[in-house]
């Protein structure tokens, strides 16, 4: 039999990992050689290690494939990194429908680590590049910034609800006011840590100063993006990025039946929702190309908050332009405007400077 490359497909949870080793003939038939679990810690990895030295029994090229869920991927990604293993991390629902094309719709670890040594197989994967130690700790504080504002806006309804009872307890609003406030100040301290964070690393401060002469987009709204996305590491074209943001339409006709269109929503809540404000500005601050979508999605749906999102997913397309580009935003350029139901950014939106 003439094999070509073993695939190991790894599927992380918070306490073990299953994996599954495959390996692929000539005649693009994909084996199954062992399959085992192992404990999500250092001893783990060791042992996976071994494992996965033991059942290979030839000198073929490897490819270890997992995804990108949560965090308790990182610390087997990094092991598996510093050995300079072939190490490739895709995106969930890349993964998800390649296994639903397989027709592996049920899901259990030990399922979905098979699917993924045999994408691994079969498929071409780009190597995994761990965050640089600076967008790592971008992502931690602009997600503690997140929690902060979210227990500020519960901590503010009950204190409005206490406020507004038919008894009050002065102590009680005391205590609650209280720790509004020390919310308020750890959050101001957070922002200002994200403000240093970018400044100490000269190639995100250059990137943040050219994608943020965009009126109207903040330092912190652009923080949320590059931190949730890697830098956009793992996105080899726009519409992926849509997808992992949840900004894909989805139909919904049927025969003679036309129904609505909406966003998946299945995505990366945190950047839908940093780029809520943003496309408020666009408008607020009339940014041409992006004033010109409002209008005409408004105008066909009659619908604000259609004609908002319609902003939203542009604006974070040419956001993912700009940093790929490394080129700052040049408004009202003459040519072909980035549409609505655009594929990919227009290079039109994009600046002609020189690159660095």
């Amino acid at each position: 039999m003439d094999l070509l490359k073993y695939g190991i497909g790894i599927d992380m949870a918070m306490d073990s990992f299953d994996v599954c080793l495959s390996v692929i003939d000539r005649q693009q038939h994909v084996i199954i050689q062992a399959r085992s679990s192992f404990s999500n810690d250092k001893t783990g990895f060791d042992r996976f290690d071994a494992w996965c030295t033991k059942h290979k029994k030839l000198p073929l090229p490897t490819v270890y494939l997992m995804e990108a869920t949560g965090v308790y991927y990182e610390q087997l990604a990094w092991y598996l990194h510093t050995k300079a293993y072939d190490l490739s991390v895709v995106l969930p629902n890349k993964a998800r429908k390649y296994k639903e094309s397989l027709g592996l719709n049920s899901k259990t670890d030990r399922i979905d680590a098979k699917g993924l040594a045999q994408m691994a197989c079969e498929q071409q994967c780009s190597r995994w590049q761990p965050l640089s130690a600076n967008i790592y700790r971008l992502r931690l504080v602009t997600r503690q910034i997140q929690n902060l504002t979210e227990q500020a806006i519960a901590l503010s309804n009950q204190l409005h609800a206490l406020q507004h009872g038919m008894f009050r307890d002065k102590d009680l609003e005391k205590m609650l006011q209280k720790q509004l406030v020390v919310l308020k100040k750890n959050k101001a301290s957070l922002k200002t840590k994200v403000q240093a964070l970018i400044d100490a690393d000269p190639a995100l401060k250059q990137k943040f100063e050219k994608i943020g002469s965009i009126k109207g987009l903040g330092c912190q709204s652009l923080a949320v993006i590059v931190a949730e996305t890697n830098g956009f590491a793992a996105f080899e074209s726009a519409g992926q990025l849509v997808s992992y943001a949840g900004y894909d339409v989805v139909a919904n006709d049927s025969g003679k039946r036309v129904g609505k269109t909406k966003i998946s929503k299945k995505g990366n809540s945190r950047i839908r929702r940093c780029l809520h404000f943003p496309a408020f500005n666009m408008i607020k601050y009339e940014v041409g190309v992006f004033k010109n979508l409002y209008q005409r999605v408004y105008e066909r749906s009659k619908l604000k908050m259609k004609a908002y999102t319609a902003v939203q997913k542009k604006l974070l397309m040419i956001i993912y332009a700009l940093w790929k580009n490394n080129e700052a935003f040049i408004d009202k350029i003459p040519g072909p405007a980035l549409g609505d139901t655009a594929a990919a950014p227009s290079v039109a939106l994009v600046g002609q400077g020189t690159k660095n």
